[in-house]
């Protein structure tokens, strides 16, 4: 037990799904048994009373039952129930209970019996009033300054003061400027009566001025007879709070002390009687309820407070004194004296737990044992010291053997199978679409345990429009070896195909020692239950040609199951009509090994294109042929795949159109509001100038374009769902063309398949640009030395279009078909960044980028320090030279303006050596021929001298061209998006040249 837990001393739960609140409990004397020991009284929400005589179950007792004295069921609701002197011809106790109509009051007496079943109690109604109104609250006292006997005032739900001397009716008052009823306290010291208005204030009343106001029997007549006749009815004083409050209290332990307790919402706060704050206490919790006691100092008050962490604190004035977990959060709190023990914390909460406890600790009987104070051996100590590292390195030697084996069999195990045939009672939502039944397939998930779980969680998850009948349920507890099976179906919800036909279980549960584990697996659900056979067509205006290695197949070998509308025998069409619409038709070739899909819509390929593939792979695989390839021609279809991104990118756009212009109708129609809200609360009335005809025009134009924003959302999803159908199928395309391997088609497809749907925070356009725009700055570079390796940190922003997009996209499968390779393993000269594709061979061209132009830096080094070519070099690369326009010498020609003619054409020319000669060093395998390397060959063998000349002049001006191109280095990094060759540079640079060119005319 924890040392700040209440200890329970006895405890009961109430009846099933009753309900509480604070003023359902009271303790008393309740049957004037005269030995001064309380009771019990609980009412309920649901008309029950209990009275109760708790005392601790002693050893054989099976429940707390005894205790009970009487249990009744009442005919209305109980909103309180309070224990005093009711009755005017008795001094004894009598139980008052207020119900929402009616103030009943009980005399509870208990009948010895003349067996062994005890002491029998009755409770007799004594006298009840019928009330007018709906009662909210009581409270009573000694009204007047009677003694011996208590008169009850009741709160009504809309703001009387209801006064009863015992059986006759008083008179009633209404409180001023009323609006919701608050708790209500009488103070027998000043006679006065305090409530908390809906002003979130304390109001204090005389029970004078109450008696002597005008009399009144609605509220209308009270606000008229207080403004033209008869006394009005004015609180004594007040105390703005701030804050509603939760429950009033006045001590009655100590007439020399006054202080009124106040429980707000967030704070406590002491009154005196006249309303000044004594001292406040701010609570960093909820309260729930509270009850002030007395104090064992002089002067000082004890405060019970319960909150919603199920915690009671004690406070004395404002000092935490002791802090008791409770088993529940309570709702009312009272102190009571029992045969046994004294001062009992009696809680109750809302949904009946009944708790008497007491705070204190438990004892502990744990004592250190006395250390033993002997001599030390050691010798003793260094023996065990060396037989403990003998036996540590023992251990490491073998650690293999202590270290725990992972296991190779899961807990758990789930396996997913998918039904041959479709459903014979369709279970999809949609029966038919443009007239075809919608089918569906069932898929059993067979869950194998282990060893003993309970409740695994099973969740299934299909890509839309597909659904199914029940995507998540909770397993019946698994015993050690037990097997389960899950059968559900899949349909197809929507009126557009599939982009993935694939499905996910997970399961997920908690291992036997407590680690939270999750097992699952995937199912492919049949082509057939998107789409159904068809007859071929002849035309269409989306075609994709596939090549196989093998002499051609009859597709009805291959599509046994689509041959029921088939028109051609021989296997040469097959056609596939979608239930959403569109036709896709397969024809074979009969003289070539080819075969052709072609459809009126591009993204509706690819299903048919996929299932193809992998049908042919499986078709060969069972004739044990091992060397099957399918491959593609080309070209790769980027017009046909652009149109779908850009349907995508203007639906995007209008989201945001829609969304902004939702904002801006919206704060017109608050801005309308506000100025009509003003209009209607002026006492002066002045004329709306059409605000009510411009409001509705407002609200019209708002639920539209939400109906709009709506209708474009619907779009938007089923446009994703295209375009990734249609990236899939570009996938597979660059696939076949390029023969990439598993790995490398992982990367490709995570590069332009990187979400799963769009947000609006992160929308696939941006996201694709960012992936793409990487592998090019890394695998897919140029030349290792152009390989990036950072990663962009900047924000990804919804672009403006999708110009930068598709060039990137065209760029990426261009370089992919120059040769170059997605590969996780990079060169052996370039180190890897973390996290990222690295490394392929580089791609040799002649067309420079414009997205990324080099360096200014790198082409001056590279003239400066590269050696000086032969005139046939030289004559040669002129004419390429002329023929090539690089970008990135438009824009040097575009800066250097100011510049000599010569030296910006010998730096060209440098240039275009500089790079044909480091291809012509970096010999690999992979690079795209280049016709001019030949004569570069020939023209190198026959100028062996000259290179060797060249060279040595080109060690001896390393050192003087290091700092011409520091200098050049400078300028050209400030804005490394542009060329820049300043006038500086430009001279330096023809100095340098005039050396090299002297020694090629003497050579």
């Amino acid at each position: 037990m924890s040392l700040f837990k209440a200890r329970d001393w006895w405890a009961a739960v109430l009846g099933e799904g009753e309900e509480f609140d604070q003023g359902c409990l009271c303790v008393g004397d309740v049957d004037n048994s005269g030995s001064g020991h309380d009771k019990i009284v609980v009412g309920s929400y649901m008309g029950m009373l209990r009275v109760f005589s708790p005392h601790p179950a002693k050893p054989g007792e099976p429940s707390p039952a005894h205790s009970q004295l009487l249990e009744v069921q009442l005919r209305d609701p109980v909103i309180q129930v309070e224990v005093g002197k009711f009755v005017s011809c008795s001094d004894l106790l009598h139980l008052a209970v207020l119900h929402p109509r009616k103030l009943s009051v009980y005399s509870i007496s208990g009948t010895a019996g003349n067996v062994e079943h005890g002491v029998q109690y009755q409770l007799k109604r004594v006298y009840e009033h019928n009330l007018q109104r709906t009662a909210c609250n009581m409270t009573y006292g000694t009204f007047g300054g009677v003694t011996d006997h208590h008169s009850m005032c009741i709160q009504s739900m809309d703001g009387m003061l209801m006064f009863f001397e015992q059986e006759s009716y008083s008179f009633g008052r209404f409180l001023p400027g009323f609006l919701l009823p608050g708790p209500l306290c009488y103070c027998s010291r000043t006679d006065t009566f305090l409530t908390v208005s809906s002003a979130r204030q304390v109001e204090s009343y005389r029970y004078e001025t109450l008696a002597v106001a005008t009399d009144a029997e609605t509220r209308q007549d009270a606000e008229q007879h207080g403004k033209t006749a008869g006394k009005r009815l004015t609180a004594d004083w007040t105390l703005v709070l701030g804050e509603q409050a939760l429950d009033l209290s006045v001590p009655s332990f100590s007439l020399s002390s006054s202080s009124i307790f106040v429980c707000g919402e967030r704070n406590l706060y002491c009154l005196k009687d006249n309303g000044h704050i004594r001292f406040m206490k701010k609570l960093e919790y909820n309260p729930s309820c509270f009850l002030p006691y007395s104090s064992v100092s002089e002067g000082t008050t004890n405060t019970l407070v319960g909150n919603h962490n199920n915690m009671l604190l004690v406070y004395q004035d404002v000092t935490l004194k002791w802090a008791a977990q409770l088993s529940c959060s309570p709702v009312a709190v009272r102190l009571a004296n029992f045969p046994d023990l004294k001062g009992v914390v009696v809680t109750l909460s809302n949904e009946g737990h009944l708790q008497c406890s007491y705070m204190g600790t438990d004892p502990s009987f744990f004592s250190t044992p006395k250390v033993d104070a002997r001599e030390q051996d050691y010798s003793q100590i260094d023996t065990e010291m060396k037989s403990l590292q003998r036996v540590i390195r023992q251990a490491t030697r073998t650690q293999a053997d202590i270290l725990p084996v992972a296991e190779t069999d899961e807990d758990l195990t789930v396996t997913a199978t998918v039904s041959t045939n479709m459903d014979s009672t369709s279970q999809a939502l949609i029966p038919d679409i443009d007239g075809l039944p919608v089918p569906s397939v069932t898929v059993k998930i067979k869950v194998t345990s282990r060893c003993a779980l309970q409740g695994p969680k099973l969740t299934v998850c299909v890509q839309p429009p597909l659904a199914v009948t029940q995507d998540q349920l909770v397993l019946e507890p698994l015993g050690v070896g037990s097997t389960t099976v899950v059968a559900f179906s899949a349909f197809l919800n929507g009126h557009y195909p599939p982009a993935d036909l694939t499905g996910d279980v997970a399961v997920s549960y908690s291992s036997p020692t407590g680690i939270p584990r999750v097992a699952q697996c995937k199912f492919s659900l049949p082509l057939r239950l998107v789409c159904c056979p068809s007859a071929p067509s002849k035309n269409a205006k989306y075609k994709i040609t596939v090549d196989t290695n093998k002499p051609p197949v009859n597709l009805s070998d291959v599509f046994p199951d689509f041959l029921e509308k088939s028109e051609d025998k021989e296997g040469n069409a097959l056609a596939f009509h979608f239930l959403s619409g569109p036709r896709v038709t397969v024809m074979a070739s009969k003289t070539s090994q080819r075969y052709r899909i072609q459809s009126e819509s591009f993204e509706d390929i690819w299903l048919v294109a996929k299932e193809l593939v992998q049908r042919f792979d499986r078709h060969f695989a069972k004739q044990g042929v091992k060397d099957f390839r399918n491959s593609f021609a080309g070209p790769i279809p980027l017009a046909e795949y652009f149109e779908t991104v850009d349907h995508h990118f203007e639906l995007r756009v209008s989201a945001e159109k829609y969304q902004d212009l939702l904002s801006e109708r919206a704060v017109q129609f608050r801005a309308i509001q506000r100025r009509l809200l003003t209009r209607f609360k002026d006492k002066t009335p002045a004329p709306l100038q059409n605000l009510d005809t411009l409001m509705e025009g407002t609200y019209r134009q708002v639920i539209a374009l939400a109906d709009a924003a709506e209708e474009n959302r619907a779009c938007l999803n089923q446009a994703f769902v295209r375009l990734r159908s249609a990236t899939h199928l570009l996938i597979l395309l660059v696939s076949l063309w390029q023969g990439l391997n598993t790995e490398q088609n992982a990367i490709l497809e995570a590069t332009l398949l990187p979400l799963l749907q769009d947000t609006p925070q992160l929308g696939w356009e941006e996201s694709v640009d960012a992936a793409v725009s990487h592998l090019l700055r890394t695998c897919l570079s140029r030349s290792p030395k152009d390989q990036a390796l950072s990663l962009s940190t900047s924000q990804l922003n919804m672009p403006k279009d999708t110009v930068r997009l598709k060039k990137h996209i065209t760029l990426l499968c261009d370089r992919l078909g120059k040769g170059g390779r997605l590969s996780l393993a990079s060169e052996a000269n370039v180190p890897t960044p973390v996290m990222m594709p690295g490394g392929c061979e580089p791609i040799a061209e002649a067309v420079m980028d414009l997205e990324e132009p080099p360096l200014q830096e790198e082409s001056a080094t590279k003239f400066i320090k590269k050696k000086q070519p032969s005139k046939k070099i030289k004559s040669k690369t002129d004419k390429e030279s002329k023929d090539k326009k690089v970008s990135a010498e438009g824009a040097v020609k575009e800066t250097v303006e100011e510049t000599a003619e010569e030296p910006v054409k010998e730096v060209k020319k440098e240039k275009k050596e500089s790079s044909k000669e480091k291809k012509e060093s970096t010999k690999e395998p992979k690079e795209p021929k280049d016709p001019g390397k030949e004569s570069k060959k020939d023209s190198l063998k026959e100028s062996k001298e000259k290179k060797e000349s060249s060279k040595e002049k080109k060690e001896s001006s390393k050192e003087s061209g290091k700092e011409s191109s520091k200098d050049t280095s400078k300028e050209s990094l400030k804005e490394p998006g542009k060329e820049k060759v300043s006038r500086k540079s430009s001279v330096k640079v023809k100095e340098k040249k005039k050396e090299p060119d002297a020694a090629a005319g003497e050579g």
